[in-house]
């Protein structure tokens, strides 16, 4: 059998392309803003603060918890929500990356 077209790239561009598309949806921007504004871990207050039903909350917090962006614990009755710091800093290095790579000039214009 031949090879998966993520087979073709580097595990470093499929994680890169991963993670964005983790945050190619608003209402996870607005999680993810609301979490690093509160500078603490969250739990049941994002259907108050961005109006979104429960379980549609529940579905964005699972894919950005898929890719590691973020990390939960149960306590008690509910779970926790906070950004994994570590991971945040990797993500923001690979953007940090590929933004560099490129060699912009005001004299360059190629199209």
């Amino acid at each position: 059998m031949g090879l998966t077209k993520t087979e073709l790239f580097t595990e470093e561009q499929n994680e890169l392309a991963q993670v964005n598309k983790a945050l190619a949806h608003p209402a996870r921007i607005a999680i993810i803003q609301h979490i690093l504004k509160s500078e603490q871990c969250i739990n049941g207050d994002l259907v108050e603060e961005l109006g979104l039903a429960q379980p549609t909350i529940s579905q964005h917090l699972k894919e950005l918890k898929q890719v590691g962006i973020i990390k939960g614990n149960i306590e008690g009755t509910s779970m926790n929500y906070c950004i994994d710091k570590d991971k945040w800093r990797y993500i923001r290095s690979l953007l940090v990356d590929l933004f560099d790579q490129a060699q912009l000039s005001d004299s360059n214009d190629c199209c």
